[in-house]
């Protein structure tokens, strides 16, 4: 990916800042969202492409609801990197033939999110190969605010690792590209600190790692839709430490033809507002943005598993946000029940079952 550099680098100097993002408070769209508390369900019709997201539990889409109700596109799954090449070199994408043929039988699309990084340790998520002196042990731990693991991250800006991934971005765009809906590499974010980062990693090398594996996923994917999500970076926080690390991505994004997403659609949360939501409402774009409804965002948290039973439904306000606010092109609903079967589908398909 050397060749790419230069390109990057001169791509950067002529991109304009995303208006607003320096100049702004730190409040300005905490209520936002209050423009959107009359929506109601049904959900009018909206020209987005609506996914229902099942990270890992691909086995979850036979025989699914989701399937009967047209007004989803199709399944957005997460496929790990460690599964996908079980050794070096050698690929295998059964998991993903397989979910795609079923998907296609029933008149829906697969959309890939490619898993480089977890939030359980116990799960790697990269090939057992890459844990290699080689590859400078290829991983980092994830780590919470007490300093505990709580997942693990491939060493994206390792030059090593970034050639691996992008043979596995050949290697699937060669087999899938122009079929699948779609691809997205994980969000930008890691959780760490400088005492478990190798002494490689910059926070400025780490914004151009990330730009040289989007280069290389719409290289792979020159069809299908490609996107990056892109929530948070290490070493800045906005507004008030604004290194234009986040703002670089979208507007690479935007350059290169890759489409923009992020995790976590917190219409409250000072840090989503900061970031990933001012950067979709104040940049003009042409590529795909997308948003991930993930486990939580059904009660207005993140990462939340559990079940309210008395609650606000909140998927009326959910799309109207992002749909007027962020002018999304697709939206991923995690399949997190009750929600799902009480709040979702009533919203998507007011008579399902049919009667």
């Amino acid at each position: 990916m050397k060749k790419y550099l230069g390109f990057i680098l001169l791509g950067f100097c002529f991109t304009n800042p995303v208006s607003g993002q320096t100049n702004n408070s730190s409040n300005r769209y905490l209520e936002a969202y209050k423009q959107y508390l009359s929506a109601a369900c049904p959900l009018k019709p909206d020209g987005i492409k609506h996914f229902v997201y099942f990270a890992r539990d691909r086995e979850l889409i036979h025989g699914h609801s989701f399937l009967k109700i047209q007004r989803f596109a199709g399944a957005q799954i997460m496929y790990p990197w460690e599964q996908l090449e079980p050794e070096k070199g050698k690929y295998d994408f059964s998991m993903i033939r397989e979910d795609y043929d079923y998907l296609l039988l029933h008149g829906k699309k697969l959309f890939i999110q490619l898993q480089d990084a977890t939030f359980n340790p116990k799960y790697v998520g990269i090939p057992a190969y890459l844990l290699t002196e080689e590859f400078d042990g290829g991983s980092i731990p994830q780590l919470n605010e007490q300093g505990k693991t709580v997942g693990w991250v491939a060493k994206r800006w390792n030059p090593k690792v970034q050639e691996r991934f992008a043979l596995l971005l050949k290697a699937l765009g060669n087999e899938f590209d122009g079929k699948v809906e779609g691809i997205n590499l994980q969000e930008s974010a890691i959780d760490g600190d400088k005492n478990n980062m190798d002494s490689t990693f910059t926070t400025d090398r780490y914004a151009e790692s990330l730009k040289i594996n989007m280069l290389a996923l719409k290289k792979g994917f020159p069809q299908s839709t490609t996107m990056q999500y892109a929530n948070f970076m290490p070493g800045e926080w906005l507004p008030s430490d604004d290194k234009g690390y986040l703002r670089s991505i979208y507007q690479f994004g935007q350059e290169i033809g890759v489409g923009l997403g992020a995790p976590d659609l917190m219409f409250k949360r000072k840090g989503q507002l900061n970031h990933t939501i001012a950067m979709m409402h104040e940049g003009q774009f042409t590529v795909p943005l997308g948003i991930a409804i993930q486990d939580g965002n059904y009660i207005g948290e993140t990462g939340n598993n559990t079940i309210v039973s008395v609650r606000e439904n909140l998927v009326p306000v959910l799309h109207a946000f992002a749909k007027d606010f962020l002018k999304v092109n697709y939206m991923f609903w995690v399949y997190q029940e009750p929600y799902f079967s009480e709040d979702v589908i009533p919203c998507f398909a007011p008579n399902y079952p049919e009667k």
